[in-house]
Order: C-alpha cells, then sequence, then structure tokens
C-alpha cells in the first residue's frame, strides 16, 4: 500500500450505489425485497431523506473501498526463497472478484444469516442481501485488483 492509487478507491466507491440501484430495482429484486419487508415502494420512499442518504451512502463506500483495497492488497503478498516480502503478480479482475466474493460471503454471509434467523427474516430477504453484497464485493476487488 506504500503507492496508494486513490483513483480506483474513488471508482469502487461508486459501486455499492450503482450496484444497489439496479439490484434493488422493482424490475430486478426489489419487489421481492420489499414483499420480504412487508413495504410498498411508496412507503419506502416517504421515510427517505436522499440527500443524506447519498452522502452516508458514498462515505460508507468509500471506507468499505479503501479498506476493501488493502484486503485485496494482502491477497497478493508472498514471501520469496531469500525470505523476502514479494507481491504476487495475479492482478485481474477475476482474481479480485473472487477474493471479494469469498470476503463477502464468510464476512456478511454469517452475520446476516445468523441475524436474519434470530430476526426471523426469512431466507428470501436473507438470500437477497446476501447475494447483493456477494456481488458488490466481487465487483469493487475485482475493480480494484485488475487497476493495480
Amino acid at each position: 500500500m506504500e503507492n496508494l492509487n486513490f483513483i480506483p478507491i474513488l471508482v469502487a466507491t461508486l459501486i455499492p450505489t450503482i450496484l444497489g440501484m439496479i439490484y434493488y430495482n422493482p424490475k430486478v429484486l426489489g419487489n421481492a425485497w420489499m414483499q420480504t419487508i412487508g413495504k410498498t415502494e411508496e412507503e419506502l420512499q416517504a421515510g427517505m431523506n436522499i440527500p443524506v442518504m447519498s452522502v452516508i451512502g458514498l462515505v460508507l463506500g468509500f471506507l468499505l473501498s479503501f479498506f476493501l483495497n488493502a484486503v485485496v492488497e494482502l491477497t497478493h503478498k508472498d514471501v520469496n526463497a531469500a525470505g523476502e516480502l514479494i507481491y504476487a503478480s495475479d492482478h485481474t479482475f477475476g482474481h479480485g472478484a473472487l477474493h471479494g466474493a469469498l470476503f463477502a460471503l464468510v464476512f456478511f454471509g454469517v452475520p446476516f444469516i445468523m441475524h436474519g434467523l434470530y430476526e426471523q427474516k426469512g431466507w428470501k430477504n436473507i438470500l437477497i442481501h446476501l447475494g447483493y453484497w456477494v456481488l458488490t464485493f466481487a465487483v469493487m476487488s475485482g475493480v480494484l485488483d485488475a487497476w493495480n
């Protein structure tokens, strides 16, 4: 991380918002998700402050992107025969996406399933949210890894 490049981090910051607008669109999985929480689109929009939510979303997206970049970089560290720390060369979108998806499955999957079961959310709700975060982390990590 000594040569930190903020351009891919800033691009990856936008990914949760862009994918969220697509993924939770009523024509994709939005209607299924709203059904699992028992709300309509009108009810959800009535309680939203879009400017505040957008700013908070971008700040949180930046935090995710920044630290996910560190995780992606850690997957490339290796030690050569002389005991020196080196960086591996598998900087590809697919490599990053795989690590991002696995990271999300473990670090989001476990808590989402645990909370969902205790809150009696149902498997459909749990899997819709988990699918979003696995996809989001895969794309973010893929972009971050390919760009480095």
